[in-house]
């Protein structure tokens, strides 16, 4: 929806108004329709807007409530704004907006920090208490929507973006070993807080943070799924968990249709997608529009599912936009994909995401994607090893299966002053996956995956690239009582059928068998793959750059191997390693570090 920053002091100093400025328009991509700056005392705030709800100036912000109590901004949307709306309205508020941003700020004065708990919806947010000069940050359960603070002696700064931070200036860039270790080793997720760059770090999602005018701080995580089998679902069987699904899923994506503009869907073609299609065609959806993307086929590997979405468009009668990319057209719009990177990631179909929203940001300021089924269902391949192995033994089953190489690895590939002394990927594994809350080893290895994994890699993928274009993404996978129910589910019923069997089930009440029962795809971008000319120059003119030599991260012997053998070298997972290096040093070079 937006875009948002600002600046608070400890030391008594008045904020740096042109810094936040410079973030500002660091975030204009995010924010088209609007901006706007508002400072008192300690603290400077800046705002822009993409207009999705309340599309008049009175939605406009940083907002201030009609009584001067706090001051705010917020970014991503409240879905059940209406419903929270009228109940304020019952307990004496008076709203001067139709806007979900003025139900944000009325709820924080009805309810103070417990006001995320009223919300259904994907967000961030900053709120100033005028009389207390305190600093409220929060975060959506999910965190689908981002917020990077950077900390200095007397001084916080926070963006929705990495790269806005920078913008403002004064940011210790200087590498965090234990996040490139992450990087390195989880196929390029850094767990929040941290970033792969050590003055920068994120709010971790589902955690609401209360800053005291002399910068200390308290953190409540307010959210936290079960992942045991409950009581009130014992006599459940797989047809009414089927139903159940399907009823919560149909739930989650009528929600995501609010808004004063038009909603489309970006269609894979795959099952997840094309049951948000058929789902909103079931609400009495007409002319619905629908979008997809392909790429051209690279070392005889198909680079489009245009087969599948297709089918589900012609099946729902969508009005249907695809989008072919030529493999010469990956190298020069690489470059623009990884401007919009809040951190690096080394996932094919980021660029395809970046190219797609492009298009679609045309035709609708608002999609659904189907982004998370595959982790809160148990889609991917590897989830039935993983449930194979003992509640104990989980931690290193997962390492085994999942992180991209071992420990070991990192000796001959990084520089020593990079390579921390212990493997930290791995204990930072064994320690959530401790935690209580998680009965079987599947379901230790599904509450790592929906709560680190996916927020840090195709949460944040789809984040970004959509917003650089002005264009919001709505996940109803990650809606927050589906990932409830989901979490409650036997696990036997999720890796049914190849995987995701219960989704499946639902699925066939609904779809063309074909499409239920395809194959699982994985949005290849075959000239990333297999280092098609123009990207490998790409690489090549990054690796030598005079930048690279000077920070020293890899090993000069490694980079060569990878170089003299470009498509032979993969991790654990079969992702191209010389991809997974370059990325990283690209994405420096980029963002000017």
């Amino acid at each position: 929806m937006c875009g948002l920053s600002g600046e608070i002091r400890f030391d008594g100093g008045r904020p740096d108004v042109a810094a936040v400025e410079r973030m500002s328009d660091r975030l204009a991509a995010r924010g088209p329709d609007g901006s706007g700056i508002w400072t008192q005392g300690p603290v400077a705030l800046g705002h822009r807007r993409l207009k999705i709800i309340d599309l008049s100036d009175l939605g406009a912000q940083p907002m201030t409530d009609a009584g001067g109590t706090v001051t705010g901004v917020f970014n991503g949307c409240i879905y059940n704004y209406k419903e929270l709306r009228a109940q304020l309205q019952g307990l004496g508020h008076c709203f001067e907006s139709t806007s979900d941003t003025e139900v944000v700020l009325r709820s924080y004065l009805e309810w103070g920090t417990d006001c995320v708990d009223h919300f259904h919806g994907m967000f961030a947010f900053v709120l100033f208490e005028h009389r207390s000069g305190r600093l409220v940050l929060g975060r959506d359960r999910l965190g689908i929507k981002p917020l990077y603070l950077a900390q200095t002696p007397g001084r916080l700064r926070f963006a929705s973006s990495l790269p806005a931070l920078l913008a403002a200036g004064d940011v210790d860039t200087s590498l965090d070993p234990a996040a490139v270790h992450q990087y390195l080793s989880w196929h390029a997720t850094v767990a929040a807080p941290r970033t792969v760059l050590a003055g920068v770090r994120k709010l971790p999602p589902a955690t609401v943070r209360v800053v005291e005018p002399d910068g200390t701080h308290r953190d409540h995580r307010y959210w936290q799924p079960s992942y045991t089998r409950r009581a009130e679902y014992a006599d459940m069987t797989a047809t009414e968990w089927r139903d159940a699904v399907l009823d919560a899923l149909r739930t989650a994506v009528r929600r995501r249709m609010v808004a004063d503009v038009p909603v489309g869907v970006l269609l894979s073609g795959g099952l997840d997608s094309s049951l948000i299609v058929a789902l909103l065609a079931d609400e009495g959806q007409r002319d619905l529009a629908t979008f997809s993307v392909g790429f051209e086929s690279e070392g005889g590997e198909e680079g489009d599912e245009f087969r599948y979405s297709d089918l589900v468009a012609k099946e729902f009668a969508t009005d249907h936009h695809q989008l072919m990319v030529p493999s010469h057209r990956v190298s020069t719009a690489l470059d623009g994909a990884i401007a919009a990177m809040s951190e690096p990631m080394i996932s094919h179909d980021v660029v395809a995401f970046h190219l797609l929203s492009e298009q679609v940001a045309k035709e609708v300021k608002v999609v659904q994607s189907g982004q998370g089924a595959d982790e809160v269902f148990a889609g991917y391949y590897w989830y039935p090893e993983l449930a194979s192995a003992a509640r104990e033994d989980e931690p290193r089953q997962y390492a085994e299966t999942y992180f991209d190489r071992p420990h070991s690895d990192l000796a001959r590939m990084l520089q020593p002053h990079m390579l921390p002394d212990e493997d930290v990927s791995a204990r930072f594994v064994r320690e959530h996956m401790a935690a209580p809350g998680a009965e079987t080893a599947l379901d230790a290895a599904l509450r790592l995956d929906t709560h680190v994994m996916l927020v840090d890699d195709p949460v944040k993928r789809v984040d970004n690239m959509t917003m650089d274009w002005g264009l919001e993404a709505r996940v109803p996978f990650l809606d927050h009582e589906l990932v409830e129910l989901a979490a409650a589910c036997p696990p036997e019923l999720k890796l049914a059928d190849g995987g995701k069997g219960v989704l499946k089930e639902a699925g066939r009440k609904l779809l063309p068998a074909d499409v239920v029962d395809r194959p699982k795809g994985y949005f290849p971008v075959p000239a990333i793959k297999h280092m098609a000319g123009p990207v490998l120059e790409r690489v090549r003119e990054a690796l030598g750059a005079p930048e690279a030599r000077k920070r020293g991260i890899f090993q000069e012997s490694y980079v060569a191997e990878l170089l003299a053998a470009p498509d032979a070298h993969r991790t654990k997972r079969g992702a191209n390693a010389l991809w997974q290096v370059a990325l990283l040093e690209i994405w420096l070079q980029t963002h000017g570090i």
